[in-house]
């Protein structure tokens, strides 16, 4: 019998990407199993986004495959959650939290047709479930950085996806948070697969399965046992890791002089 948990969900393999000109993933290669919890680190400029952009299939490689699978068979799609970077969300807009979350399901219905009375029970199961109905028809402007990254985080997953990808989720939030959040994740992840993109290498290392450095090059780790002087070649200066209460942290070596 097939274990489930490794069975694949995303295969990419000796992928080039870039914009224009530029390549910034060279040669990666990369599989995505069920109920991953896979945790991409490397510096600003390193090509994260870029390998972000192509696992969410919003970006076409220049060269090398990607392949979904559904239930062990080759798919054109999966359906993938994305929570993206707080700093591009325009909290000026006119949108309650519902309607943030029902955006979520608007790829799952025809164009110009109203949602479905079961969508709209989805939609308020996962606002239940994410413990957002006693905010429910607030302004998303009305909203703390925490409220608002898990109203984010709620409409990722009201589709079902088979992987939730999230972009640097720990911007604008604080340690407490951050605690809650990732222990949402963990509850999370028993349903679907999750990509954590972000810099902060501690608490990547903290509570993530497996771990892809990011540089231009991929290197992929089953575990969080990434040698140190790997980290320290792929962020270009040396970094050590500190203990910091329940949350640990890098910090930045002194460098030779």
């Amino acid at each position: 019998m097939e274990n489930n948990t490794r069975r694949q969900i995303i295969k990419i393999e000796n992928i080039n990407a870039g914009y224009e000109n530029k390549i910034a993933i060279e040669n990666a290669t990369l599989t995505i199993y069920k109920h991953d919890f896979l945790g991409v680190i490397g510096p600003n400029g390193g090509g994260k986004t870029t390998l972000m952009k192509v696992l969410l299939g919003l970006l076409n490689p220049q060269s090398g495959t990607i392949t979904y699978y559904k239930d062990g068979k080759e798919t054109d799609k999966i359906t993938m959650g994305y929570l993206p970077q707080y700093s591009k969300i325009d909290r000026d807009f006119p949108i309650s939290v519902y309607e943030v979350v029902l955006s979520g399901l608007s790829n799952k219905k025809p164009f110009l047709r109203p949602f479905t009375k079961e969508q709209k029970q989805h939609v308020a199961d996962t606002i239940n479930y994410m413990q957002l109905s006693d905010i429910v028809e607030k302004p998303i402007g009305a909203l703390s950085g925490g409220q608002l990254q898990r109203v984010l985080l709620a409409r990722a997953i009201v589709s079902d996806p088979e992987v939730l990808v999230l972009d640097e989720p720990n911007t604008y939030i604080d340690q407490r948070y951050q605690e809650q959040m990732y222990e949402m994740l963990n509850e999370i992840n028993k349903h679907c697969a999750i990509i954590l993109v972000s810099h902060d290498i501690g608490t990547i290392l903290q509570n993530v399965k497996d771990v892809a450095c990011v540089n231009k090059t991929l290197h992929y780790h089953p575990n969080t046992e990434v040698p140190e002087h790997e980290i320290n070649h792929i962020f270009g200066c040396p970094i050590e890791l500190l203990g910091h209460g329940d949350m640990p942290h890098r910090i930045l070596k002194k460098h030779a002089e």
